[in-house]
């Protein structure tokens, strides 16, 4: 349960929907060729220093981003390292994973997010990103996405 009951936290519109996969070149092909969906960039990374679960972490993933009207749809594989991700397909299988949310500052929308008994699950420092602990109702998670725009 929240620290503050009472207390609310104002998001803005939603920028991203993030989606787990097994195999990002397969779901690329399926949302293209089926809902015309793209075109996609994929890109590969390699994310050294994130914490997950308050330990430091490393891991590989393969990505792709399509703009979809004012939202971006992420697919995510993990190909290495242990992530909120990896966990994710495990426990539930491939999909809906994060709601994205753009802020200007980052570490004070954490600290906010704390201040209510949020938990950060996974973080980055750059990218500057938050995955909070949100799905323990209705099972999706909220990340919080510094843009470096």
């Amino acid at each position: 349960m929240e620290k503050s009951a009472g207390a609310k936290i104002s998001l803005p519109e939603v920028s991203q929907l993030g989606v787990v996969v097994k195999d990002v070149d397969e779901a690329v092909k399926y949302y293209s060729s089926k809902f015309g969906i793209g075109p996609f960039r994929v890109t590969t990374v390699s994310r050294t220093g994130a914490m997950v679960h308050g330990k430091p972490a490393n891991y590989k993933a393969k990505l792709a981003f399509a703009e979809m009207g004012r939202l971006q749809l992420e697919l995510i594989q993990i190909l290495e390292g242990e992530t909120i991700q990896k966990e994710f397909l495990e426990r539930k299988g491939e999909g809906l994973h994060h709601l994205g949310f753009q802020v200007k500052d980052l570490e004070a929308e954490v600290a906010k997010w704390q201040k209510l008994g949020f938990k950060v699950l996974q973080r980055s420092k750059e990218p500057l990103f938050a995955y909070m602990d949100t799905d323990r109702v209705a099972g999706v998670i909220f990340e919080l996405i510094q843009s470096s725009k």
